[in-house]
């Protein structure tokens, strides 16, 4: 048997209400709100939090492939599976793979790890989706991206979710895409997108499953399918015969449609509520359609405490204004601060720094068990002060108090204050670490945090990703 095993999920801390995008323009309010990925996140940094959500539990080291699926990865030539591996501390064999430049890219990559473990050539495969996709002002695409990630272990023991059988078509249409170069996505016109090839589409590829596997409506406990607004999808639904309980929500209202990596959120959001015996039936979209039918088994109970979905969209702070999200995305030209320019990124030196910048590696003494980031070759505690008799432990996992903290409002901050704090961690280390998505007024010494992967910076095309602190969430 072949399925998932497990499943994770990450929805930024902050939202931006649409009433407020529209306030700008002019326009009539709009419903709802959308996530918005902070000013150091983006497609890569919230696959690895997925991930993450994902892998709790489970030994990293246990992974044998990483997909990862996303239309607007940071890099357009590099791969940035690379570098989720290498922030969830895999191994150094681990098989990594992009499944780029589509709105399905996720799907396909799930029927992929499901053939290669079938095939024997892996056991465990992390599936994972990203998005931080950008619509023009003052346009639909605006109000409705939103930004978001979700993973799943695909393996062939203790499944929890088990792949039954799959269908997928494939159609040439211009309906939303992204040229060489650009920073917004396009999109042709809405009546024909949603009336003409989203019917076509989604009328063919649920046809075709339902007739390869004779399955009805009423064998199907949900339906997880894309959809470009939640009355668009419920109507297509509800042309096959299911009803309204059956169809899981699009979260277009709550988070906002977040591309590739919106059929995997929702799909984590059914499997929250899901128990054994249900029939799941997923209906991709993007350039043609995929459709892949699940069946949940005893296993689902032992998944554990994620995160998901419910749990991260309840966990939120609002932007307070429209200007916040613009400086948070760059779309503007603001005024340069007055400060030398941001030093160039040391390829060399982040390359020889790799196991302590993405995998967070630090040291615990052999002698006396203190912990130490970065790595000490000469133990810290002064009655010990042994000398190279270490081992190499992560601390990605870990979680601290703080000791003390600055806010520093003289920086040049995209998001100020700057907020840097000393912390305490488990095991007797003591570091320094920036801090993000936290309110500067409800700041205080002693409370938790726990690390979270971010883009420190990008500086001539090169991104910088590095460990910071939050305040523990959800």
């Amino acid at each position: 048997m072949v399925g998932i095993k497990a499943y994770g999920a990450y929805v930024p801390i902050y939202r931006l209400s649409r009433a407020e995008i529209t306030k700008i323009w002019g326009a009539p309010p709009a419903k709802g709100e959308k996530a918005v990925a902070n000013y150091d996140e983006d497609a890569i940094s919230m696959a690895v939090e997925a991930a993450r959500d994902c892998l709790s539990g489970i030994d990293p080291r246990s992974i044998d492939a990483v997909y990862f699926a996303s239309a607007s990865s940071p890099y357009k030539e590099k791969l940035a599976a690379s570098i989720i591996a290498a922030a969830l501390d895999l191994r150094p064999d681990t098989i990594t793979a992009d499944f780029s430049s589509s709105l399905r890219g996720a799907t396909i990559a799930l029927k992929t790890a499901a053939d290669v473990v079938k095939g024997g050539t892996a056991k465990n495969i992390l599936v994972c989706a990203g998005e931080c996709r950008l619509g023009p002002a003052n346009g639909d695409l605006e109000k409705t991206l939103g930004d978001g990630a979700a993973a799943f272990i695909v393996g062939d023991t203790n499944v929890a979710v088990s792949f039954e059988d799959s269908y997928a078509i494939y159609n040439e249409a211009l309906d939303t895409w992204r040229n060489e170069g650009e920073l917004f996505v396009r999109a042709w016109e809405e009546r024909f997108v949603r009336d003409a090839v989203y019917t076509d589409v989604m009328k063919a590829v649920g046809a075709g499953i339902l007739q390869k596997t004779k399955l009805t409506a009423k064998d199907i406990a949900k339906v997880v399918a894309y959809g470009p607004d939640s009355r668009t999808q419920q109507g297509m639904m509800r042309g096959f015969g299911f009803d309204p309980a059956q169809i899981q929500d699009t979260l277009i209202d709550t988070i906002g449609n977040t591309g590739s990596a919106l059929l995997p959120m929702m799909l984590v959001g059914a499997l929250e509520e899901a128990k054994a015996g249900d029939k799941i039936l997923c209906l991709g979209y993007g350039d043609g359609g995929d459709a892949l039918v699940m069946q949940v088994t005893d296993e689902i109970g032992k998944i554990g405490n994620k995160r998901g979905i419910k749990r991260h969209v309840e966990s939120k702070m609002v932007l307070p204004t429209y200007g916040k999200y613009i400086r948070f995305r760059k779309l503007m030209q603001m005024d340069e601060p007055r400060r030398p320019d941001a030093i160039p990124v040391s390829v060399p030196d982040m390359y020889r720094k790799r196991e302590q910048v993405y995998r967070l590696h630090g040291s615990k003494c052999k002698r006396c068990g203190k912990e130490a980031y970065p790595v000490q070759k000469v133990c810290t505690n002064i009655d010990c002060r042994a000398h190279n008799e270490y081992d190499i432990i992560p601390f990605s996992s870990k979680t601290g108090e703080i000791v003390t903290y600055t806010q520093d409002m003289l920086f040049a901050a995209i998001d100020p204050p700057t907020t840097v704090c000393v912390v305490d961690f488990e095991g007797g280390a003591r570091s320094s670490f920036d801090m993000t998505d936290r309110d500067p007024e409800t700041m205080q010494v002693g409370m938790t945090v726990e690390f979270t992967f971010r883009k420190i910076y990008e500086v001539k095309g090169v991104h910088n990703y590095f460990w910071k602190i939050r305040p523990v969430r959800c």
